[in-house]
């Protein structure tokens, strides 16, 4: 069996965890923040833990993570 390829994009854009979780950033933390309340501001910073239904998703794009 040849060896599965890694999609370049989602290498970029999320990490695993040691349990297996995958990580993330948030989304809408880019332009318009003029508009957007303080406290979505602050709930957009950093890193999250993904969905489960999503992270079946991503994880067929990592074969090896």
């Amino acid at each position: 069996m040849p060896k599965l390829k890694t999609k370049s994009s989602t290498k970029r854009r999320f990490r695993v965890t040691a349990k297996g979780k995958i990580r993330m950033n948030r989304a809408n933390k880019r332009h318009f923040l003029r508009r957007r309340s303080q406290k979505m501001k602050r709930q957009t910073r950093g890193t999250s833990l993904m969905s489960r239904s999503d992270s079946k998703i991503v994880r067929k794009f990592m074969p090896y993570a």
